[in-house]
């Protein structure tokens, strides 16, 4: 079993999304048969955006040759796809930013939904290339987005998320929260329980995986 969290927070390590996303890695860990998994992390906040000839390969009809996939962004798009193919179970660990994912988040995705490599063009539309395996999002939140009522903000993150990882053929996605945590220490220890109890409710080992 190997699993790959990709950690999106500025504040990597000490963000309440990872501490979320670390008890999601303990249940994955503790649902599994035989030894422990390997855990690859990633850290978002470092990679870079696409350059020239990314953007100039997903316009063209076919990739380029050897000699450019090897360089920049392509290069780096190689990798991070690789990782993901490689991984049994995936885990973001990600802050909602004003509605939706943080620009760390969105440079990963770009570099891994990528045509011909996770995707295919159909005359149906795209059609995703990985096999299906679970994936896990740690969101962290200062407002509240799932309640009713005044206080609810918007949600861009969960729908964008759960329809581009279908892109490429991520269907199997479950949201863990901790929202209102700029609403001082009680709300977010209420927030903190609401989460770990939802976490121990949820059947980590009940799908088989096929990475």
């Amino acid at each position: 079993m190997t699993i790959l969290r990709i950690i999106c927070s500025p504040r990597g390590r000490a963000s309440e999304s990872y501490r979320l996303s670390q008890r999601i890695v303990e249940r994955i860990a503790g649902a599994a048969d035989g030894a422990a998994p390997s855990v690859t992390e990633l850290d978002a906040t470092a990679l870079p955006h696409v350059d020239p000839d990314y953007a100039a390969t997903l316009s063209a009809p076919q990739d380029p040759p050897d000699e450019v996939l090897e360089r920049g962004a392509l290069r780096q798009s190689a990798e991070l796809i690789r990782s993901l193919r490689d991984a049994s179970h995936i885990v973001i660990a990600t802050p909602m930013h004003n509605f939706t994912v943080p620009s760390s988040l969105k440079a990963w995705i770009d570099h891994v939904v990528r045509v011909r490599h996770t995707f295919r063009i159909t005359a149906e539309g795209k059609l995703g290339s990985l096999s299906d395996r679970p994936v896990y999002v740690a969101i962290s939140s200062g407002g509240e987005f799932s309640e009713s009522g005044a206080q609810r903000q918007p949600d861009f993150l969960t729908p964008y998320l759960r329809h581009v990882l279908g892109t490429i053929g991520l269907a199997d996605v479950t949201f863990f929260s901790v929202q209102g945590t700029a609403r001082g220490p009680a709300a977010l220890e209420a927030a903190r329980a609401k989460a770990e109890a939802d976490i121990a409710a949820h059947a980590f080992g009940a799908r088989a995986i096929a990475a």
